[in-house]
């Protein structure tokens, strides 16, 4: 475990490893899962939710193409909410360091996010949350705008050992335009043909139990972002 001490000595990194998957292994481990693991309590009945994400890039695609190079130290800020209720949103900043994944968030209301999609950024600089001022340093000075939306369709088991939890994201989908970010009846385009996202996420170490559960046959860990998987369709 490590936390970022540039920024926030707060914020802890942990492992991300994650795979694509085919329905027939999805089948499998996701009936396997619901054997051994609780769900994540905030899912619906069946135990998954819609996931919309507004991703944001500077004009020469700086968080596409260090992450598709492969770059040790990365960053990307999205605008994210789950469901169909856009009365419930966040600004997220997802940093790589050394392959150990960070998130920090702070709240965000729907006029804000409506403010910024139309380019008005000023509310930034005066508030009190530091990512939303640090923000601002990034649209002002990178240039850093809404590129795109990523929407999917996600189950999410927990195993408080290790702090674990292992995700299947299905139905990857990439919005239009920016601009229909808060339409949750927007209309997306498919993305992976079928394929789900495996993500396994865990503190210091993972438990055996969970990696004899997520053991797939010739299947091994692989850059796998959903964001660089939908830019293709822009």
């Amino acid at each position: 475990m490590m936390t970022d001490r540039d920024n926030n000595p707060t914020v802890t990194f942990r492992h991300e490893d994650k795979h694509q998957i085919h329905p027939r292994e999805d089948l499998v481990l996701a009936k396997r899962l619901r054997l051994l693991l609780p769900h994540d309590p905030y899912a619906g009945p069946e135990g998954s939710y819609r996931v919309t994400s507004l991703y944001f890039d500077t004009p020469y695609d700086k968080a596409l193409r260090e992450k598709r190079d492969g770059v040790d130290r990365r960053e990307k800020f999205r605008l994210r909410y789950y469901g169909t209720d856009t009365s419930f949103l966040r600004l997220e900043k997802k940093s790589k360091v050394h392959g150990l994944c960070a998130k920090r968030s702070a709240r965000v209301t729907p006029d804000q996010v409506r403010a910024l999609l139309a380019g008005d950024y000023a509310f930034l600089l005066g508030s009190e949350h530091p990512l939303l001022r640090e923000l601002y340093s990034k649209l002002q000075g990178q240039c850093l705008r809404p590129k795109t939306v990523v929407c999917y369709d996600r189950e999410a088991f927990l195993y408080p050992p290790g702090n674990v939890r292992v995700t299947l994201d299905r139905n990857v989908r990439s919005g239009l335009g920016s601009l229909d970010f808060l339409n949750p009846k927007a209309r997306y385009v498919p993305t992976l043909e079928g394929l789900t996202v495996l993500e396994v996420k865990y503190d210091a170490f993972l438990p055996e139990l969970i990696a004899m559960a997520v053991q797939i046959p010739n299947r091994r860990a692989a850059a796998c972002s959903k964001y660089a998987i939908c830019r293709r369709y822009d």
